[in-house]
């Protein structure tokens, strides 16, 4: 009987959030940031522990580049869903941004967990692309002291080439133009652009000619010739 009154006493709070959240996502959708930040607040408020609007939250705070409550949200979804692979590396990913900004000492006190953060999202979900991805880009921008090093990015292009073979060409193009090879760059951007045939592919071959071959022509090709199979 107590178990009874309990529930239809919060009863009407779960229905108001509820409520609060389908008009706060679809103002998210629109692009009513502001409002809907508003209400997933509300959401959160009447409902602490509210995954899916902490998310939202966190992902709002991100796109405008506040970091640190980015983290609040995404550490909290992460350790209220520990098994959730994306709340890993939506945490690495904000932490690794702050870190980014940081002062150097600040910074190399937060890579471990960063790259740690990454590991578990893919421990979690073998097949997370986002996570390899990041590692990449971590390892490269790392000074080889503090563990930089090619070798490992290479490492987790192949985990992606044996996931996605698109993502494992594009990972290795970007490896590659990173230290100025750029005609391998070149190869792996056209292989990606053989079997993906994406707008990614050949910006990614178009941006390599403009930005650092100084060859504006060609990149304009690439992208003619992606209109025309695009129809």
């Amino acid at each position: 009987m107590k178990y009874f009154i309990l529930v239809f006493l919060l009863f009407p709070i779960f229905v108001m959030a509820q409520s609060d959240f389908d008009k706060a996502e679809k103002c998210y959708e629109k692009g009513q940031i502001s409002q809907a930040k508003l209400l997933f607040e509300n959401v959160v408020k009447e409902s602490p522990n509210h995954i899916k609007a902490l998310e939202y939250l966190g992902d709002i705070q991100g796109s405008i580049k506040n970091w640190d409550k980015t983290i609040f949200y995404y550490e909290k979804i992460k350790n209220l869903k520990p098994s959730v692979a994306n709340y890993h590396y939506k945490y690495g990913g904000a932490l690794g941004m702050k870190a980014k900004e940081s002062n150097k000492f600040k910074a190399l006190g937060m890579i471990g967990e960063v790259k740690s953060s990454f590991e578990k999202a893919i421990q979690l979900n073998p097949k997370h692309i986002e996570a390899r991805w990041a590692l990449i880009e971590l390892y490269l921008q790392l000074p080889g002291i503090v563990g930089g090093s090619e070798a490992k990015a290479k490492r987790y292009s192949n985990e992606l080439a044996a996931i996605s073979p698109v993502d494992g060409y594009l990972s290795k193009g970007y490896i590659s133009e990173y230290f100025e090879r750029y005609q391998e760059a070149i190869k792996q951007y056209k292989l990606a652009i053989e079997i993906g045939k994406s707008k990614l592919c050949y910006e990614k071959l178009a941006n390599l000619y403009k930005n650092k071959m100084n060859q504006p022509e060609k990149a304009k090709q690439v992208l003619v010739e992606y209109e025309k199979i695009k129809g």
